[in-house]
């Protein structure tokens, strides 16, 4: 039986614009909360049990945060699943009540648009109000990122500070400072996205052996990586909208030097330039996942394109970060 009590809090997905992997490595990065939401209803539960249901997903379960488990209705335990980081969030929280929780997801999941770090923020601070715990926006970002490096193993803290935060963002070298970037919102990007999903954790890690058994190799890749981010910043702040396509596009080379991208992302990246795009590039992990288009004009043409075969939408920068929906 649930109790009249309960909250509901939303948080947004993010795109990388530049930087995405050499980020792990200390290089800089630039990437921006889109329009696209998470939302946490939490409700208390009198049986004193905490379940959650991710309804797009058709995925819910049981959490046992003593043993840290995660009973899926039939015995079964995933690694990894978005439930996972549920349960960190909820151990982070020391929650002790049985809670009902409902996610409601407009991000694709396994897409590169942050949608485990919008589950976790918007989960955090749900928590947060629920115990009547005052966190600052920088604890609840401090926190979650904490979340995605335990279930992760690696993770970078741009999506989650994108998802507490919002706006454009600077990550600096060594994520030692992040530095909100006064850009317009209305940047002009598509999205284009594959039914095939990537696997962060599995991805990062490649990576990570790459750099291992081939440091000559590498280590220079990742520093073009930083020198294209640095000019890329100074392109975006100007709207030097060729420079930026053209940073994409040479950035988008060195993603697919390393292994992150795929014959479906290929084709949409290419694709996107052959109907009008200045730009295209993977955002996140890759392995699957998405590609976003720099298009200043051709809007609708790219869309329409990439559309005959995969999925696309423009975005919106979104400036608000997690915030309260209902008490």
């Amino acid at each position: 039986m649930l109790s009249p009590k309960h909250v509901i809090t939303s948080a947004p997905g993010k795109t990388i614009l530049f930087g995405e992997h050499a980020v792990v490595y200390g290089k800089p990065a630039i990437a921006a909360a889109v329009d696209k939401r998470v939302y946490v209803k939490i409700e208390k539960r009198e049986d004193k049990k905490t379940h959650v249901t991710v309804e797009e997903l058709g995925v819910s379960g049981f959490l046992n945060l003593k043993e840290e488990l995660i009973d899926y209705n039939n015995g079964e335990y995933k690694k990894k699943n978005i439930l996972e980081y549920v349960l960190k969030s909820l151990i982070k929280t020391n929650t002790n009540d049985g809670l009902e929780i409902t996610i409601n997801m407009d991000i694709p999941i396994g897409a590169g648009l942050g949608s485990s770090a919008a589950v976790t923020v918007a989960t955090i601070f749900s928590l947060s109000i629920y115990n009547n715990i005052n966190l600052t926006k920088n604890e609840i970002a401090k926190l979650a990122h904490q979340v995605e490096l335990e279930v992760q193993g690696a993770a970078s803290p741009i999506d989650t500070t994108l998802s507490t935060h919002g706006g454009v963002i600077y990550l600096s070298n060594n994520a030692n400072k992040i530095i909100k970037l006064d850009i317009n919102t209305e940047i002009p990007i598509i999205i284009g996205y594959t039914s095939k999903r990537g696997n962060t954790g599995k991805l990062v890690e490649s990576v990570r052996l790459k750099v291992e058994k081939y440091p000559e190799i590498m280590n220079p890749i990742l520093n073009s990586m930083e020198s294209i981010t640095k000019h890329a910043c100074k392109a975006l702040i100007n709207r030097d909208h060729e420079k930026i396509g053209e940073l994409m596009n040479i950035n988008y080379g060195l993603l697919d030097s390393i292994g992150v991208s795929t014959e479906e992302l290929s084709k949409m990246v290419y694709s996107a330039r052959k109907a009008g795009a200045l730009g295209s590039k993977v955002t996140g992990a890759g392995g699957g996942g998405s590609i976003i288009a720099y298009c200043p004009e051709h809007v609708d043409e790219v869309i329409s394109f990439i559309n005959k075969f995969e999925n696309a939408f423009k975005i919106n920068i979104s400036n608000e970060g997690v915030r309260q929906e209902s008490k």
